[in-house]
């Protein structure tokens, strides 16, 4: 008999720098344009500044992070963020994953809210997907198609209403 080990699924991408981040970003959005928002821009984030990085992320810490780059509208008031974290070298990607699924702010947008909101990691990767079904759905699944490979995945669903609250409270 011999034992066999299974580690964690590898992926097909290596990334070793924010570069990586931003082909990947471009290789899921290959041939996606009709399930995309307008006016998309891809940034490196600050991990430094604490306010943007959790804003962006929902993590409170850098201390395991290497770098962070996000894919959101320029305009408009569009629910809708794709975030690579790029993790340090020792540092399980998953529990950095599962950290975003549960802090991130859905409602960051104030007057939207992401129906629909994916994470899953791999290798020194931490990726969130949020957004409307419409959106965040066919982007996560060619994310997934382009990795090869992804470890636990957590996803929310928001069916709730979409529009801020606080603003009708104020009419009355």
């Amino acid at each position: 008999a011999f034992a066999l080990k299974l580690g964690k699924p590898k992926s097909n991408v290596t990334i070793s720098s924010t570069d990586d981040m931003q082909n990947l970003i471009n290789s899921v959005y290959e041939g996606q344009v009709d399930n995309l928002p307008p006016t998309l821009n891809t940034q490196i984030v600050d991990i430094n500044n604490a306010d943007v990085l959790k804003s962006f992320t929902g993590l409170t810490s850098n201390e395991n992070i290497d770098a962070v780059v996000v894919s959101e509208p320029m305009i408009g008031s569009q629910a809708y963020s794709f975030v690579l974290v790029k993790v340090k070298d020792g540092t399980d990607a998953d529990s950095i994953a599962k950290q975003m699924s549960e802090n991130i702010d859905t409602r960051k947008w104030i007057c939207v809210e992401a129906e629909k909101l994916y994470a899953t990691s791999v290798d020194n990767l931490a990726v969130l997907v949020m957004s409307s079904d419409e959106w965040a759905t066919p982007v996560y699944n060619k994310l997934k198609e382009v990795l090869g490979a992804y470890n636990e995945e957590y996803v929310k669903e928001n069916n709730g209403i979409e529009y801020d609250q606080s603003a009708e409270d104020m009419i009355y």
